[in-house]
């Protein structure tokens, strides 16, 4: 269903009377408001701070004023504060933003740096902080740095864009990410159905030997990050182990765009790049948007049909369904996705084809590991592997008696996080 979008520009979205910024938009501790009501604020300026080493400070998306901090859940249903700012159409920016950075003089260290302070996390979706990718332990042997241009999920099309419209800007993030983590080969994943980004992509790096630029057949999910390295250089990550402990670190293309607007451009992450599309969507594209704007105002402006049954944000297959469009775009949105088809929501009795088992990439059991949730034996987790699970949707996807497996295996992570913390104490 790339077609949908594949062919419309990026569109620069102008900054909303006002931005809705939730303090945990990343994997990690939630960060820590550094402002309060009646601030004013720069575009561009801190406006709360890191809370640990796995946090991303958040920066202002718009100046103005600073309304109101309040108490909210976010769409993954995590409570958190939000920073309500009024704009004032001004721009004001701190005078940092924008400035050009000679990169290449600078440290490892400063790089990394200079991504932390950014605010950068993976713009997937996962949304974990960059800067902790980009730090492994003193006995990872990192040898390769992997940029994923797989875009696998259906509908969106904003990775296959930014390649085509932004492939320089790309390639100098991905000299700059390199650098930071001292690597001599790098290759850049895009799957066959983004031909003209293939071709962007490669003559933007045929000046770097050490950049090689692979066309990988279209299969889901080959996006992520285990399935991708086995993709590309055929090596396995164990069960219960990351990417660093083969060798590799896997960053996405459009947070290397990021990453030079961050290191090269002195730019914090304060807006994102997006696809909004669907059957209920009248003109789908794909668009830059400031941090905090309503998903609301995003589907209005490209016209929400009556009949939409549902809004996604991210794709049909790993998204999550919002319950209220005045939800803002966060850092980790990738898509929004507005459904007027649907399939039966009622789910029936497991009738055991093994269709989940036979799909998955990582090859768990999903029926057992619902058995297990089901009975509440969350000490019984770990010996299924849950913990290994990409929550690609496949499962449920193909189980004829529409059990929300995905469901299951988050709740399963979920309880066996607090197992785990409860057994500690």
């Amino acid at each position: 269903m790339k077609q949908l979008s594949e062919d419309a520009a990026i569109e620069r979205v102008e900054a909303p009377d006002r931005v809705v910024i939730p303090l945990s938009q990343h994997i990690g501790g939630a960060a820590k408001a550094v402002v309060k009501p009646g601030d004013y604020v720069l575009r561009g300026q801190l406006i709360a701070e890191a809370t640990g080493f796995v946090s991303a400070p958040i920066h202002a998306s718009v100046s103005g004023t600073v309304k109101e901090i309040f108490m909210r859940a976010t769409p993954l249903g995590r409570q958190c504060e939000h920073i309500v700012i009024e704009n004032d159409r001004k721009e004001a920016a701190v005078v940092t933003l924008g400035k050009d950075r000679d990169w290449e003089s600078m440290k490892r260290e400063e790089i990394v740096n200079a991504i932390q302070e950014g605010g950068l996390v993976g713009m997937g979706g996962a949304a974990f902080p960059t800067h902790v990718k980009l730090s492994p332990p003193p006995d990872a042997h990192i040898d390769t740095l992997i940029i994923n241009g797989v875009e696998c999920e259906p509908f969106l099309t904003i990775d296959g864009r930014m390649m085509l419209e932004y492939p320089k800007e790309i390639a100098e993030g991905i000299r700059i990410l390199k650098r930071a983590l001292g690597v001599q080969r790098v290759i850049v994943g895009i799957e066959a159905n983004k031909k003209q980004a293939f071709a962007a992509m490669r003559a933007a790096c045929r000046q770097d030997s050490d950049i090689a630029v692979v066309m990988l057949e279209v299969k889901y999910p080959q996006g992520a990050e285990k399935q991708l390295i086995d993709a590309l250089i055929k090596r396995k990550v164990p069960s219960g182990k990351l990417p660093l402990d083969v060798g590799v670190v896997v960053q996405n293309v459009t947070t290397a765009y990021m990453t030079y607007q961050a290191v090269a451009k002195s730019t914090p992450l304060i807006e994102r790049p997006l696809t909004v599309t669907g059957d209920g969507i009248e003109h789908p594209t794909n668009m830059i948007v400031p941090i905090g704007i309503s998903i609301g105002e995003l589907i209005a402006r490209q016209g929400l049909k009556e009949e939409t049954r549902k809004i996604i944000m991210g794709g049909p297959m790993m998204g999550i369904a919002i319950y209220d469009p005045d939800l803002p775009v966060v850092k980790g949105t990738s898509g929004l996705l507005a459904v007027i088809e649907g399939v039966d929501t009622y789910s029936h009795p497991c009738i055991r084809c093994g269709r989940c088992v036979e799909v998955c990439p990582m090859a768990l059991e999903a029926t057992k590991i619902k058995g297990v949730v089901g009975a509440g034996e969350a000490e019984y987790y770990e010996e299924f592997n849950v913990l290994d699970c990409v929550e690609c949707g496949s499962c449920a996807f193909k189980c004829p008696a529409r059990i929300p497996l995905v469901h299951y295996m988050k709740l399963a992570k979920a309880e066996l996080a607090a197992w785990k913390a409860k057994h500690r104490k």
